[in-house]
């Protein structure tokens, strides 16, 4: 049944990717309307999450930052779908690095200095690996989870692919890095999903009790590779900007916990500074900090 109603939606995912972009954001906002007010897909969840995270606002604000985040969610989603057939060119006009943030990989590269990149489900995420991958010279790989249906799980990473980035199962992260380590790679970690409570750091994220992987910061510390940090910002419908800092040089001299506060905080200031463009439906509090 799987394989049939994958083979069923395909032509219609291809004919999405090669819609005009005009096109396809009218399409994005009939989207809009259909997931927000005819389903009400995880309405409940997001101004939770929106209500916690920013107890100062107002309803009416809430209100209002809740319909722009379904706005930017329809947009991520068939955005994400164009991978399939947009240009080397288009992908660049439509997410780009900042000068700066092209200089300090080239940096890294020259170097010969292998990297580990924090970032979060900020902006679209899956257009910032396409441009890394078109517009640096080292080798990219992203730490992703397989999808439960094969079928798109297989076009996922055929899409996320199609640029030359590679991808690691998470549950073979430190074997593949350890693998890697005899050439100049970056190696992507989205820092902000949900791990098991009891083996997590916990810190304060948007004003609550929040669980963060400890992989991350314990695989940068082994290999003593610097934590980068990037983002990518919504400029305008359609059009991102990708920055990145270096956020721990010397991750072997770090202490238990320094990096992960770090990129945690990074993040929390850009989720504040644009909120609408973080992954709010994602059941990011489902756990509580277990009791010393």
């Amino acid at each position: 049944m799987q394989a049939v109603l994958f083979y069923l939606q395909l032509p219609f995912l291809y004919l999405l990717s090669v819609l005009p972009f005009p096109l396809l954001y009218l399409f994005s906002d009939f989207v809009y309307v259909l997931l927000y007010y005819v389903i009400g897909y995880r309405k409940g969840i997001v101004k939770q999450n929106l209500q916690r995270s920013f107890p100062q606002k107002t309803g009416k604000e809430i209100h209002a930052l809740r319909k722009a985040y379904y706005h930017y969610f329809c947009d991520l989603f068939l955005e994400t779908f164009k991978t399939l057939t947009i240009s080397k060119k288009a992908m660049l006009r439509h997410c780009y690095m900042t000068p700066e943030t092209i200089g300090l990989f080239d940096k890294l590269d020259a170097e010969k200095q292998s990297c580990i990149i924090v970032m979060g489900h900020f902006g679209n995420w899956e257009w910032g690996g396409n441009t890394f991958s078109l517009s640096c010279k080292q080798q990219l790989y992203v730490i992703y989870h397989p999808v439960s249906n094969k079928h798109f799980d297989s076009l996922l990473k055929n899409m996320r692919q199609r640029f030359a980035t590679r991808l690691i199962p998470m549950k073979e992260t430190f074997r593949e890095m350890m693998a890697n380590r005899h050439h100049v790679s970056a190696t992507a970690f989205i820092a902000d999903q949900t791990p098991p409570p009891e083996n997590a750091y916990w810190t304060t994220f948007l004003n609550q009790d929040t669980p963060v992987f400890w992989g991350t910061e314990r695989i940068a510390r082994k290999l003593n590779y610097p934590v980068i940090y990037t983002s990518i910002h919504r400029i305008r419908r359609g059009y991102y900007e990708m920055r990145a800092e270096i956020l721990c040089e010397n991750p072997s001299a770090a202490a238990d916990g320094e990096i992960s506060q770090l990129h945690t905080r990074r993040l929390e200031q850009d989720i504040i500074n644009q909120p609408e463009i973080w992954l709010w439906s994602h059941r990011r509090w489902k756990h509580r900090r277990p009791e010393k």
